[in-house]
């Protein structure tokens, strides 16, 4: 009877580990959106493994909001002249904060680390068994600032965009940076991927807002 109850706590704590190991995987398909183009092709973005790492703010200043920001924008294009299209594909974010001081609220985004991958591209119903292949970064880094003004109220800001061609691609960032100073109570902050053809058509997936409280 020791032999057999030892087997089965054996048993039962390798299917919580199980468990443990598949709930605190954050990759996958998070969102995405298609749209037929004024050319017929139907235009797809998708955003993926997209993680948003709230930390204490390093300034120790209650107005502060600082994050970490890693995910990956995927587009695929179908139809008759996919080979041919051109556009650019963007990066950013919605951030809702729903009041300030009496100053303007400062938005800071610097990107360490940006890459392109002209080749991978997974629907929802097929299995990626061949991770992407990325270049080496596209930058050494990105930064903006800008000015949200006076809360409350929405702002949307890209926070980067870069030119693409082909049928499909893909742009990844790695732990990119982002500070925002001057917000008095909790600051939302909503990813979002678009894709914009040369013509001008345009596709733009959203993601779950990211509380940074």
């Amino acid at each position: 009877m020791k032999t057999i109850t030892r087997v089965l706590i054996a048993m039962v704590a390798a299917v919580a580990a199980m468990f443990v190991s598949t709930g605190t995987s954050h990759a996958g398909l998070d969102n995405e959106l298609s749209l037929v183009d004024g050319q017929g092709r139907t235009l797809t973005i998708q955003q993926w493994d997209t993680f948003l790492n709230g930390v204490f703010p390093l300034d120790r200043n209650r107005l502060t909001r600082e994050w970490f920001h890693s995910g990956k924008a995927m587009y695929n294009v179908a139809g008759e002249g996919a080979d041919d299209f051109e556009g650019t594909l963007e990066l950013g974010y919605q951030i809702g904060f729903p009041w300030s001081l009496g100053v303007g609220i400062n938005f800071s985004y610097t990107t360490p680390n940006i890459a392109f991958d002209g080749v991978d591209f997974v629907t929802p119903t097929s299995v990626d068994l061949i991770p992407a292949i990325s270049t080496p970064p596209l930058f050494p880094g990105v930064s903006i600032s800008a000015d949200l003004g006076n809360g409350p109220g929405i702002q949307e800001v890209a926070t980067f965009t870069v030119d693409v061609a082909g049928p499909s691609g893909a742009v990844a960032v790695s732990n990119a940076h982002g500070t925002v100073t001057g917000a008095a109570g909790g600051v939302l902050l909503r990813p979002y991927a678009r894709l914009i053809s040369s013509s001008g058509d345009s596709v733009t997936t959203y993601g779950e807002p990211w509380n940074m409280n």
